[in-house]
């Protein structure tokens, strides 16, 4: 079974400075029928305006997922990344997927220091396997070629394929689709999964999706992506929650 969730059928803030997309129930918007699909909590689209951001705030038990799809975001933490000397320089820009273990309890801000450009991104929010682990942050580049008219891995929960490692039972798969392009792969009926399309437009199963649109898929043992135009989508493989 397929559902889809049209763009504008999300929740949306905009705080001048911020303008949000929430997919599922996040902060002052609440739907009972969107909490989340799986161990997948949060997908905010978020589009942060010139010499602005989120000031430092704190997390707990959350594995944190940020995806940047255009600008930069500068990532400052209490683990030290960000800062001189840290581990991690912290800047996140196009290609690159970060992941921040909030475990026990961290620290940060995200911030937009381009004086004109706004940095446009996603956060995604996924239940850890286990409340209270220790803090951590990753980062890594993948290009554009590692995802053409592919499902390339870059989050799972053992970070094969160099993929970064996320402490939950879940995956992240990135493709950009174009034209002829046709991806192909088989899905566990036992298992939910999301698709998101983070720009462009693209044919599922069959099912035309525009920029924003996302789909949540239960018991199906394939997925077609084609027909795509300039399309870039993010596809979760979950756990059920019991």
């Amino acid at each position: 079974m397929i559902t889809l969730r049209r763009s504008a059928e999300r929740g949306y803030a905009d705080h001048g400075w911020l303008k949000t997309f929430h997919s599922f129930s996040f902060a002052d918007y609440h739907d009972p029928a969107h909490m989340g699909v799986g161990n997948l909590r949060v997908i905010n689209e978020d589009r942060i305006a010139p010499g602005t951001g989120f000031g430092t705030h704190g997390h707990r038990d959350m594995e944190i997922v940020s995806y940047v799809l255009e600008g930069a975001l500068a990532h400052r933490d209490s683990m030290g990344n960000g800062a001189a000397g840290g581990a991690h320089g912290g800047v996140i820009r196009p290609g690159e997927v970060q992941r921040m273990s909030a475990g026990s309890g961290v620290r940060h801000s995200e911030f937009n220091h381009d004086a004109e450009a706004t940095t446009h991104f996603l956060q995604i929010w996924i239940l850890p396997r286990a409340p209270g682990i220790a803090p951590g942050y990753e980062q890594k580049r993948f290009d554009d070629a590692s995802k053409r008219g592919r499902l390339a891995l870059v989050a799972s929960s053992d970070g094969r394929d160099g993929s970064v490692t996320i402490h939950a039972d879940a995956a992240i798969r990135a493709a950009l689709v174009d034209g002829d392009e046709r991806i192909e792969t088989a899905l566990d009926p036992a298992r939910p999964a999301y698709l998101f399309v983070a720009r462009g437009s693209v044919h599922l199963n069959g099912q035309p999706l525009a920029q924003g649109d996302a789909a949540r898929i239960e018991q199906e043992t394939r997925l077609v992506l084609d027909r795509g135009r300039a399309a870039e989508v993010l596809l979760f493989d979950l756990a059920p929650l019991q």
